[in-house]
């Protein structure tokens, strides 16, 4: 449901160095012949005919017999048949004292032949030849390959910004917490892993627990337009209790929920509204593995809508072990794989990492349970690709 709440984030301009890892909206051709002049592969001597030749000036065109300094890339001038590398030559001098270029005691038979170490213009992409195809997800490599071609900027698909807003009075960010405390375990590490999921991480805010925080908050990452998310992540305040106030401020604000409560565990008290401006809230639970669960489940798939990005396939892995039924709601369950077979992993209460932290991916078993050898629904990690060595089937439902 989520991934079909979402209308993509239209492509737009964006300068070469900012546009690795996004999806390109439009092809991108070369302008000119690339290379666009004929150039030397080596440093030595552009040579015009047979030697000995005679020394010109570099950039000169060479007459029959001329030769002229040259380095690697240099522009070939007119006139010459080959380049002479540097080793294969030396300079002496003719009888009316003249330099001249003649072969050294390292040039090899037939050297220089016709065109030799020449790089002919044109011999990697002709002008108006396609070189990146609409729909790559541009590497380095890509970029490089669009400045050698002459572009300053390329159009892709954007890419949701998101915005992450960190609650709780009891939250401690740093050192041993006290009773009464917890560690803060988003802060260090949302943003990494929504930029995993395809978004760009647009900063975080601190807020305690009072609805007034809550609202004003809210209303504030949506001012400047320039700076609005299209997603904000809150963390706790989704329960029904008098000090989680994430379905008043969204109804203060005008918004609607899109979704309210999963029939999963853990991670059921999630939810997801839209506001009257187009930003998406994704409300996590309190509880760290509640919040990385349901992030999964409905993070990932709004992203990745936004985005452009298709929703990852659903695989299915071997499991190891009976898991009992649980009427009426799935449940995540992090596993381990050995030998192909898939195996709960243990610490994995609401509140615990521990399991989350070594596992290889996340079981979605069904309410029914699992008997040993069933193949059970099971969803990827943004940080770990061990799932797709295990898949025995999959599809996008």
């Amino acid at each position: 449901m989520a991934f079909d709440c979402a209308a993509r984030i239209p492509a737009a301009p964006m300068p070469l160095a900012e546009t690795i890892g996004r999806t390109l909206a439009q092809t991108v051709t070369t302008r000119q012949d690339l290379p666009h002049y004929a150039s030397s592969a080596m440093d030595g001597w552009a040579v015009s005919g047979s030697g000995p030749w005679v020394l010109g000036k570099p950039g000169q065109p060479l007459a029959p017999h001329h030769a002229s300094l040259i380095a690697t890339g240099g522009l070939v001038p007119l006139g010459a048949d080959a380049v002479l590398r540097r080793e294969s030559g030396r300079i002496a001098e003719d009888i009316a004292g003249r330099p001249m270029l003649t072969l050294g005691s390292e040039a090899r038979p037939g050297e220089p032949r016709s065109g030799q170490h020449i790089r002919k213009a044109g011999e990697e992409a002709a002008a108006g030849e396609v070189l990146i195809p609409a729909g790559t997800v541009l590497n380095p490599a890509h970029i490089a390959l669009a400045a050698v071609a002459g572009h300053d900027e390329l159009h892709v698909f954007g890419k949701p910004r998101v915005t992450i807003l960190l609650t709780g009075s009891e939250v401690a960010t740093s050192g041993m917490p006290a009773p009464g405390q917890v560690r803060d375990a988003f802060g260090p590490q949302l943003g990494t892993v929504l930029a995993m999921l395809g978004g760009v991480p647009g900063g975080q805010r601190r807020i305690g627990d009072s609805y007034q925080e809550w609202l004003t908050t809210l209303s504030d990452t949506g001012t400047d337009p320039a700076e609005r998310p299209d997603v904000v992540i809150t963390t706790g305040g989704t329960g029904r209790s008098g000090t989680d106030h994430f379905r008043n401020a969204i109804a203060a604000l005008g918004g609607r929920l899109l979704l309210d409560g999963i029939a999963m565990r853990p991670g059921h008290p999630a939810v997801l509204a839209e506001l009257p401006d187009g930003r998406f809230v994704i409300g996590l639970p309190g509880n760290p593995l509640a919040a990385m669960m349901a992030l999964i489940t409905i993070g990932a798939p709004l992203i990745a809508a936004l985005g452009h990005r298709p929703l990852a396939n659903l695989s299915r892995v071997t499991s190891a072990t009976a898991i009992d039924p649980d009427p009426g709601r799935t449940r995540l369950m992090p596993f381990r794989l050995d030998n192909g077979l898939a195996s709960p992993a243990h610490h994995t209460g609401p509140g615990m990492m521990r399991g989350l932290a070594w596992a290889d991916g996340v079981l979605a078993v069904p309410p029914r349970g699992a008997q040993p050898g069933d193949l059970v629904p099971a969803l990827p990690l943004p940080w770990t690709q061990t799932l797709t060595a295990a898949v025995c089937g999959g599809s996008n439902g």
